[in-house]
């Protein structure tokens, strides 16, 4: 009987355990949008209207063209500018899919689902 009540909270807890990877990985492809592999750079940008296209472009053009391949996406999280930095991030962000403009709290909750995992 004792070998029996260790088995079924050994099975009760892999069970748990299983559902937990799947529910990360559901929550991981269906929410994040994010690539599986690879390498993310995440930029923190605030009040930055009249250098971020510059600063941008020249990121942009070596991991596009040089020999960068690891890095699958660039995450730009906006601090909550009050200028037009998010306006021209957007606007990027329509010319490039390896760009992804978003706010520092989406930011903020995708670090720590990755922390958890």
């Amino acid at each position: 009987m004792e070998q029996f009540v260790l088995n079924a909270i050994l099975w009760t807890l892999a069970l748990y355990g299983l559902i937990e990877i799947i529910k990360s990985v559901i929550y991981i492809c269906t929410y994040t949008k994010l690539k599986s592999d690879g390498i993310y750079m995440v930029i923190a940008v605030k009040n930055q209207e009249q250098r971020i296209e510059g600063f941008m472009r020249s990121i942009l053009f070596r991991f596009l063209y040089g020999k960068e391949e690891w890095v699958k996406d660039i995450i730009v999280a906006d601090l909550d500018s009050k200028d037009e930095t998010k306006q021209i991030l957007n606007r990027m962000q329509k010319e490039y899919d390896i760009l992804k403009v978003i706010d520092w709290k989406e930011c903020k909750e995708l670090i720590e689902n990755v922390r958890e995992n």
